[in-house]
């Protein structure tokens, strides 16, 4: 059996599933907590104005349930949640740069247990480049949106990053399959914990 990192936690371990099962709860109380407050009129969305205070109860379902979507499809195709949830915040009217701030938060829970596994198991090279990256990346388009006075442009990257994320996952997941095919590799799942 494969090792997890240096505290030598098996895969498919009761810890390691315990480990692994601590971000649901937290998830669903943070949920159930917002949900409340927007049901109740405790909290509200001001950038839809008066329509930001009227949640019905299936409007609620429906998000939290766009929300387990989202990160059902993060966790299996390996992106993140935001590339769901950032077009769905500007379906409901919030701001583009409101929008970017919170698909970006949520993908920090979302790909924390990765981060951390990862950690465990190879030496954290990207965390700085991917460090890097973010912060001269919103430099970037900080300084851009201010020359050019349109906060649209972080809905033309955010589309542009989605449509270039599918075409190489879509082009990869070919390679892969036509390497398989070709070397008459087994194409069904495998044990999970082996």
């Amino acid at each position: 059996m494969s090792k997890l990192g240096e505290n030598k936690t098996t895969t498919c371990s009761t810890t390691y599933w315990l480990l692994s099962a601590l971000q649901i709860p937290v998830s669903v109380l943070v949920t159930f907590y917002e949900a409340v407050g927007l049901y109740k009129g405790e909290k509200v969305i001001a950038s839809l104005g008066e329509k930001g205070a009227n949640w019905t109860v299936h409007k609620l379902v429906f998000f939290a349930l766009v929300g387990v979507f989202a990160g059902m499809v993060g966790g299996l195709l390996g992106m993140g949640g935001g590339f769901i949830m950032g077009p769905l915040f500007l379906q409901l009217g919030i701001p583009p740069q409101v929008s970017t701030a919170t698909a970006t938060f949520s993908m920090t829970f979302s790909s924390s247990m990765s981060v951390v596994e990862y950690h465990l198991l190879k030496p954290l090279y990207f965390l700085g480049v991917a460090t890097l990256a973010a912060l001269v990346g919103q430099h970037v388009v900080k300084k851009v949106i201010s020359v050019l006075g349109r906060a649209s442009l972080i809905i033309f990257i955010l589309v542009f990053t989605i449509f270039i994320s599918a075409i190489l996952l879509g082009g990869v997941g070919i390679a892969n399959m036509a390497n398989t095919i070709e070397h008459n590799e087994y194409m069904g799942f495998e044990d999970l914990c082996t």
